[in-house]
């Protein structure tokens, strides 16, 4: 059997599709966000503004959090040394998983090594424990969610995206003695809308269900103290599981769960993807640490970010650009073709120096390719002026569509 030849053509074929993802190959100038040097633009490097990156509020370069990370190399070496349960539980980590608990007004947290894991390892655990548990997820969901349900082997309905009325009729036809839980995001990343948190946990305790949240596109972001949009909104309470990430707006790295002490506990005894996993970097748990607790004493950040996302929408709408409606800081613009989404993204970098990533299928349904813009608090008036200036440029050479979807 040729392996090659099968492997060669599944590439063709995303090649084909025109959503093969190329990787830039990047350099973040500390202390000068959103600024970076790219590498594979041939000979010579070239500084461009990064307009698609995840650390929304530039804490990846803020001093509190570097001085932290410094810190604790100097102190501790480099890695955990272990899993978790052999060696590898360093102080940075249990001062981490309380101040998350604190944040969430939970009892508990557990560190995980990406969000990716922590909702997979949650997911999977917990559903399998609920004898007969059937779970409710949104459509919009994230991989990492979809694969930890899959994971648990349970009963799963899929509702439609924020379709509170199709989520209680799925509800009302399961057995009213089965374990529920309702699985959801706060923000969903890739069209900036926000679930209707309180109206779900209203159906969950009308149904006897468990909710579980993922926040990661809101941590840091929103509320008084930056607990997500569960914090906004004063529901964190209401909520069984809440998940959160802390390579976006806590600019480092690392996934955790906020609940009980019990359900943490059962997590963090049965969750092969804690178990078997070495620890974080106490050098990464540091800079965490400093900045969940900076965000949480400053909303500086958050205002500032809050108005850069709230101009761009606006200068996009006043010069014709297609930006698709967000309720949050999401800032997308519809393309629809997965071909003209790279060309345009390939123009804006080669051309520009402006580096947003396409994208295409499977992270959204076919039809409706995007640039995704994620707007900080250091992207000034001039960065956005030229942003505007190149996308209308490049809107009217290749005579794209003025209309979002």
């Amino acid at each position: 059997m040729d392996y090659e030849k099968i492997f060669s053509d599944a590439i063709k074929a995303i090649r084909d599709e025109g959503r093969y993802r190329v990787f830039a190959d990047i350099t973040r100038h500390r202390g000068d966000f959103p600024r970076a040097t790219r590498h594979d633009a041939g000979d010579n490097a070239r500084s461009i503004t990064v307009w698609c990156s995840n650390d929304y509020l530039g804490m990846g370069q803020h001093p509190k959090v570097l001085e932290a990370m410094h810190t604790a190399l100097d102190e501790t070496g480099a890695g955990a040394g272990g899993t978790r349960n052999i060696a590898g539980t360093n102080h940075y980590h249990v001062l981490l998983e309380n101040e998350l608990a604190d944040l969430h007004g939970k009892e508990a947290a557990l560190l995980f090594t990406s969000g990716y894991i922590s909702n997979e390892a949650t997911l999977s655990t917990v559903a399998k424990l609920l004898p007969g548990c059937v779970i409710f997820s949104d459509e919009l969901n994230h991989a990492s969610m979809i694969q930890g349900i899959r994971n648990s082997g349970a009963e799963r309905h899929i509702f439609r995206h924020n379709d509170l009325d199709h989520l209680e009729e799925l509800l009302m036809a399961a057995d009213p003695l089965a374990p529920k839980l309702i699985a959801f995001e706060s923000v969903y990343s890739m069209d900036g809308d926000i679930a209707p948190i309180e109206k779900i946990c209203d159906l969950a305790d009308k149904y006897g269900a468990m909710t579980y949240l993922d926040e990661v596109h809101a941590v840091g972001l929103y509320g008084p103290r930056g607990g997500g949009v569960s914090d906004r909104d004063g529901l964190a309470d209401r909520l069984t599981i809440i998940e959160g990430t802390l390579g976006k707006a806590f600019g480092v790295m690392g996934g955790y769960i906020a609940s009980s002490k019990m359900l943490v506990d059962v997590v963090r005894s049965y969750a092969s993807g804690f178990i078997f996993t070495t620890a974080l970097s106490p050098v990464l748990a540091a800079g965490a640490y400093a900045s969940v607790k900076h965000l949480k004493g400053s909303s500086a950040e958050r205002e500032k970010h809050q108005e850069r996302a709230a101009q761009l929408k606006k200068r996009f709408k006043e010069a014709n650009l297609p930006v698709m409606d967000s309720e949050s800081h999401i800032v997308p613009v519809f393309i629809g073709d997965p071909v003209l989404c790279k060309e345009v993204s390939d123009i804006l970098l080669n051309e520009f120096g402006i580096y947003v990533q396409p994208i295409n299928y499977p992270t959204v349904p076919k039809g409706t390719e995007r640039l995704r813009f994620t707007p900080g608090p250091l992207h000034d008036d001039n960065v956005m002026d030229d942003l505007v200036r190149s996308l209308c440029d490049i809107w009217e050479r290749l005579n794209l569509v003025r209309k979002a979807a």
